[in-house]
């Protein structure tokens, strides 16, 4: 370097950062001032070599701790050029290893081997898996198929015929690897003919053309544990999409929908359900049947219960997929207006009617609270 400025702010980073800062910082300028990426504009270059100092510096425990004690004067004896490596440019056997992840997408996916030389995994899915209460409360078993690409069984998901057909790559002669020049780097980049298997296709498969995949309906087995809920996220580890040069398959992640219930809803663990009582059951009290999710349960109903009240019947609701206690039954009762009376049943509630308004304010409180407010609001209004 021509000037010594100093190596934290030519980072931007301050003197406590931790390593991982240092490095996300080089990797934001380094990409910004690269060579290849500014036609060569001289000033980016110089930027690019003084950041790439100071990161060689910076990234390097015994170099930083030299540099934190003396500063730059502890590598001017170093270089040419003043800087910490030979000829003022940073020593490249130190920092390669970032490099191949910086620039990968400048090489085409460059650096050591590059993305395209690894395998790589397949696919994940998603399957909508729509359910009974029942079945979400108590588990199941389901078989489920769907459209996936998997890979081809006659070539092995080579793409080759019978998984062999190989030639070596006349690009990198079976390397795999292509060595480039940028600027003043040298480095490897995965072949662009072979994309790094260092193979060929001499013959394609017939059956997946060449690809290594076939389209084909997928059929699993898949175990619902009891408790599950809407929304809830069930994963079947390999059961996507077929991976590549020996990746492992994707995964399969069946998502839960619960069906609506005719005669439940879930609330969390809960389950809630309207109950409707006749208008004499509500007022003299009584015993009445009511169901739970998978049986009959007698539930007694206090005289006097006026309507929307709730019981609960403990334990009578969901034992959850994960953990947590069982959840209760809510039962709601509902008082049921009687309809299509005849001439005698009408006259009975009539004289009833007489007998209860007799004594409004003891047998319908509510209703004779609610009148008193209202004669309240009327005379606060005149």
């Amino acid at each position: 370097m021509s000037t010594h400025t100093d190596y934290y702010e030519t980072l931007g980073v301050s003197q406590g950062a931790s390593e991982a800062e240092v490095k996300k910082a080089y990797r934001r300028l380094a990409m910004k001032h690269h060579p290849d990426r500014n036609n060569g504009d001289k000033a980016s270059a110089a930027t690019f070599q003084q950041v790439t100092e100071a990161y060689e510096v910076l990234s390097d425990q015994e170099k930083r701790a030299r540099y934190d004690q003396v500063g730059h004067n502890a590598y001017t004896s170093m270089g040419q050029g003043g800087g910490p490596g030979q000829g003022g440019y940073a020593d490249m056997g130190d920092i390669g290893d970032i490099f191949g992840d910086i620039f990968g997408d400048i090489f085409n996916g460059g650096g050591r081997g590059g993305s395209r030389t690894r395998a790589q995994k397949g696919r994940d899915l998603a399957y909508n898996l729509e359910l009974s209460l029942e079945e979400a409360v108590f588990g199941s078993e389901k078989k489920i198929s769907f459209p996936n690409e998997t890979n081809c069984n006659s070539c092995n998901g080579t793409g080759a015929k019978n998984g062999t057909a190989f030639a070596t790559c006349s690009t990198c002669q079976g390397a795999g690897q292509v060595h480039i020049q940028q600027g003043f780097i040298a480095m490897s980049q995965p072949c662009p003919s072979c994309k790094g298997t260092g193979k060929m296709i001499k013959e394609r498969c017939l059956d997946c053309r060449g690809n290594g995949k076939v389209r084909r309906t997928s059929t699993v087995s898949i175990k619902i544990p009891a408790g599950v809920d809407n929304g809830d996220r069930i994963r079947l580890t390999g059961k996507g999409e077929g991976g590549s040069m020996g990746g492992p398959n994707g995964d399969l992640y069946v998502q839960i929908r619960v069906k609506p219930h005719p005669i439940f809803e879930r609330e969390d663990n809960n389950l809630i359900c309207d109950i409707p009582i006749s208008f004499i059951t509500a007022t003299l009290g009584g015993e009445i049947e009511v169901p739970t999710i998978d049986k009959k349960v007698k539930l007694k109903i206090p005289a006097e219960t006026q309507s929307g009240s709730t019981f609960r019947l403990r334990g009578h609701g969901v034992k959850p997929a994960r953990h947590g206690k069982t959840g209760d039954l809510l039962c709601k009762v509902m008082v049921e207006t009687p309809v299509k009376l005849n001439a005698k049943q009408k006259k009975s509630l009539r004289e009833f009617d007489n007998l209860l308004s007799e004594s409004n304010q003891a047998h319908l409180p509510k209703n004779h609270k609610w009148i008193n407010g209202i004669k309240q609001f009327f005379s606060n209004l005149g």
